[in-house]
Order: C-alpha cells, then sequence, then structure tokens
C-alpha cells in the first residue's frame, strides 16, 4: 500500500471506528463452523499458518489511501495468504470497501495478485464473483471510477472481475494474467497469452507499467478521472447537460482554404502535414491513453485517452492517418462510454482514409465495429467536439465526427468515397478523377456550405 500512497489507513482493522469496512476484520472466522463451510479437513489450521506469516487474517486489505492529492478506495490482495484466493470473508471486506466507496464518491483501486477461488470453500468461494461483481457494477453506475492494477499473479476470477471489469487496467512487467492459472493449462499453450505483455499486445490491458513508475502512473490517472472537469460520480446525474464541451483546437496545418476537389485531397494526404499526435501535445499538458478493445485487438492508428487542457479532463479519440481497423472503432467507443459515465467531454479527432476492408477486417467486424461507434456517439450525454484535421473517408470517418458538432481544418476533406472509387464505380476514365473530386464537393468551404461542419478552425 505505502508503494502507491502518501498515506492510508487501513479500512479493515476494528479500531478505525464509524467505517462501513470496520466490521469485517476476520476475527470473524469464529462464524465459520470448524474448517469452513465444507468442513474441509485442516483448513482451520491453514488459516492460521497463513496469519502467522503475514499477519493478516484474509487475503486482502482494504484501505483509504492518498495518491497525489486524491482519495481513493484501496483493495490490497496478500498473496501469501493462500496464494490471494477469495473466500466468503474476503468477500465481505471487498463488499464492504466498494460500498464505502460509493457513500463518500471515491475511486477504488485494486491491487490484485491472487489465484482465484479458495477451494476450501467449495461454491461458496466461487459465489463471491457474482457478489464482486454487482459491486463493481454498481460503482460503475454511480460514475465512480476503478483502476485495476495486474501484479504477479492475476488469474481466475480475481481476474474475471476486478481486474478485467476496471475502467483502466495497468499491470506490473512479466505478470501471469490470465482466466486459467498455470497448473490448469493445457501442456502446448504459448506462454505469453498468459503475461502482461501478451495481454496487452491482444488489447486487454492499458499499459503494463515498471514499478518505479507506478505511483506516478496512477497519480495521473486518479488526477485525470477525479479532477476538476471530470467530476467523479456525476454520471447519470444529470450534471451532464451544464457541461461546457471541449475547446475546440486551433488548426496547426497549411493556412488558407484549397481552391479544388483534389486540391484539397492533395493536401490532406501530403505526408508532413501535422497529424494526431501534433494536434495531441499542443492541446494538452497531461495526458494517459487506454490502450485495446477488450475484445482481442489494438488498432495504432487510433489514439484514445484522457488529458488536461485548460486546468480540464478532456477525453480524446484521434485517427492518425491510417485505414481503422475495427478494434480501432471498438476501442473509441469504450473511450467514449466511459467518459459518459464519468461526465467527462469529449474531443474526437477525424482522418482515415476509410475503414479497413481487407479480410481481416471483416472477420474481425467492420461493420458491428463502426455501428458500435455510431451508437455511442449517438448516445453520449457528454458534449463531443469533433475536428477533421486530414483525410474524412467515408463512414470509417464520419464514425468519429460528432453530429453537429464537427469542424474542419483548411488542409482536409469529407466525402461520401475516395474521387478514385467513386470514379471507379461510374466507370469514368482516370481522367476525370480530378473532376470527381469538384462535383463531390469535398472541401472545407463546400462542407460549410452543405451545412455538414459548423465552421473551419482558425490556425494556431
Amino acid at each position: 500500500m505505502a508503494a502507491v500512497s502518501e498515506a492510508y489507513t487501513e479500512l479493515t482493522d476494528p479500531e478505525v471506528p464509524g467505517t462501513a469496512a470496520a466490521a469485517s476484520r476476520a476475527p470473524a472466522a469464529a462464524a465459520f463452523p470448524p474448517d469452513g463451510p465444507l468442513g474441509w479437513r485442516g483448513y482451520d489450521e491453514m488459516r492460521a499458518r497463513a496469519h502467522a506469516r503475514t499477519g493478516e487474517h484474509e487475503s486482502v486489505v482494504t484501505a483509504l489511501a492518498t495518491m497525489g492529492g486524491t482519495e481513493a478506495v484501496v483493495l490490497s490482495f496478500e498473496f501469501r495468504y493462500l496464494g490471494g484466493s477469495l473466500g466468503e470473508r474476503t468477500g465481505d471486506r471487498l463488499e464492504a470497501a466498494y460500498t464505502l466507496a460509493r457513500e463518500r464518491g471515491l475511486p477504488v483501486v485494486s491491487l490484485i495478485a491472487t489465484g482465484g477461488s479458495r477451494m476450501q470453500e467449495g461454491m461458496r468461494a466461487l459465489a463471491q464473483l457474482q457478489r464482486v461483481a454487482a459491486q463493481s457494477a454498481r460503482n460503475r453506475a454511480a460514475g465512480l471510477p476503478q483502476i485495476a492494477v495486474l501484479r504477479d499473479p492475476t488469474t481466475g476470477g480475481g481476474w474475471a472481475t476486478l481486474g478485467a471489469a476496471a475502467d483502466v487496467i495497468l499491470a506490473l512487467p512479466g505478470a501471469q494474467v490470465g482466466f486459467a492459472g498455470s497448473r490448469v493449462r493445457p501442456a502446448d499453450a504459448d506462454p505469453s497469452a498468459y503475461s502482461a505483455e501478451g495481454q496487452l499486445a491482444s488489447g486487454h490491458l492499458d499499459a503494463v507499467v515498471p514499478p518505479d513508475r507506478l505511483r506516478t502512473t496512477l497519480q495521473h490517472w486518479l488526477h485525470l478521472l477525479c479532477g476538476a472537469g471530470g467530476a467523479a460520480g456525476s454520471g447519470g446525474s444529470g450534471e451532464e447537460e451544464a457541461l461546457a464541451p471541449a475547446p475546440l483546437p486551433s488548426a496547426r496545418g497549411v493556412p488558407g482554404l484549397p481552391e479544388s476537389g483534389w486540391g484539397a485531397v492533395t493536401r490532406a494526404r501530403e505526408p508532413r502535414r501535422p497529424r494526431a499526435e501534433a494536434y495531441l501535445r499542443a492541446y494538452f499538458d497531461d495526458r494517459q491513453e487506454i490502450s485495446g478493445d477488450r475484445c482481442g485487438g489494438v488498432d495504432p492508428g487510433m489514439r484514445c485517452g484522457f488529458g488536461r487542457h485548460q486546468g480540464r479532463t478532456i477525453a480524446f479519440a484521434a485517427q492518425c492517418g491510417t485505414a481503422t481497423r475495427p478494434a480501432g472503432f471498438r476501442t473509441a467507443a469504450r473511450l467514449i462510454r466511459l467518459a459518459d459515465r464519468l461526465g467527462i467531454p469529449v474531443l474526437t479527432l477525424v482522418d482515415t482514409p476509410g475503414a479497413a476492408n481487407d479480410a481481416a477486417a471483416e472477420r474481425a467486424g467492420t461493420g458491428a465495429a463502426i455501428a458500435d461507434a455510431f451508437a455511442a456517439l449517438a448516445t453520449a450525454r457528454v458534449p463531443v467536439t469533433s475536428l477533421l484535421i486530414g483525410e474524412g473517408g467515408s463512414g470509417g470517418a464520419l464514425a468519429l465526427a460528432a453530429p453537429d458538432r464537427l469542424w474542419a481544418t483548411p488542409d482536409s476533406y469529407f466525402s461520401v468515397i475516395a474521387p478514385e472509387l467513386a470514379a471507379a464505380i461510374l466507370k469514368r476514365d482516370p481522367a476525370q478523377i480530378h473532376e470527381t473530386a469538384d462535383q463531390l464537393r469535398i472541401r472545407p468551404q463546400d462542407l460549410l456550405d452543405l451545412g455538414v461542419i459548423r465552421g473551419i478552425a482558425p490556425p494556431a
């Protein structure tokens, strides 16, 4: 606990009065029948040895902690206590901690190291996963952030509840992470699939963080998700109606509007044109990114996360000029829904030649992923500001463009289809591509005349 916080007070200490968790300190073991609910021979002795080894009465310690000036409820597993396994009394402590977080409007930070559910308590132990999942869902509905740190190992039900259900998932390097523990995996299983690095590559984690950077990283995340302008606990309260939108970024490319449709295309495709990174760097003082769609995919051409701009937290989803893959659309949808729950305004940067259309993308569900991004934007209660900073290729670009809140930079275009493809579909001669581009009316000034955008972003 001290490794990540400046100060903390254990909630599970019976001498801390007035907390919802105070009663969960486990000399309550006396309430168990001898050797637990299953009468597992030697279980009481196992627990006594675990207590003598660790000084703890259960596999999890809960505390009120301060990190970078932000108060949080912290759940820290003690792996040396029966492998950090979850039993009924563990469930008591976790439920009390989640309840206290809701009562005080605090985020929950879970420091997880567990091998799964406790066999010596059988189905009574396994049922704690439903109990923990219900508590996590209640905190999510209350608009309270949840951050998980996966230590070695994080397997079984601890990964499938406290870990995988968190809003932001961090892991220590080399940690074992997976639903299957090391002794129950197939003998020929690829070990990298059960590692923090493997889970990151598959889109299931947001970052692998070295121990010496963990405290700072947690402080940044808590500051972003709970600081001014990102009011934790406001989700669903109605306060989002008064939330100011993200300010429009300044245009960073070449000033002056293009003279022709093909001129707009040429400027948007210029390799040296400012891309998402240039805009994010200029706009935010500090930012942290999420990664992955939680469905097995990562798209490096989609940057999503939270940053500080003029003292406020703004969420962002930014296309980087490449064809957006299904994982990118799903990651953006995940970001928008998280920001909506936390009451944080969203900025999207639109820049893609279109959705990826190769066979792998179709198998991964391009259509469904775009539909999900459309739905996330359509149902967001927080304001979404969108800026077209380059190519606006058909539905793949529209999926990140907020309805009625889209602006464009001078070196951008938006088209129902790329001019080359339009000419091909219409069976036109390639020499007619420039004429086709003009007919499509894709320049920023055309988009403004057509009512597609609200305005053209002024230069920096």
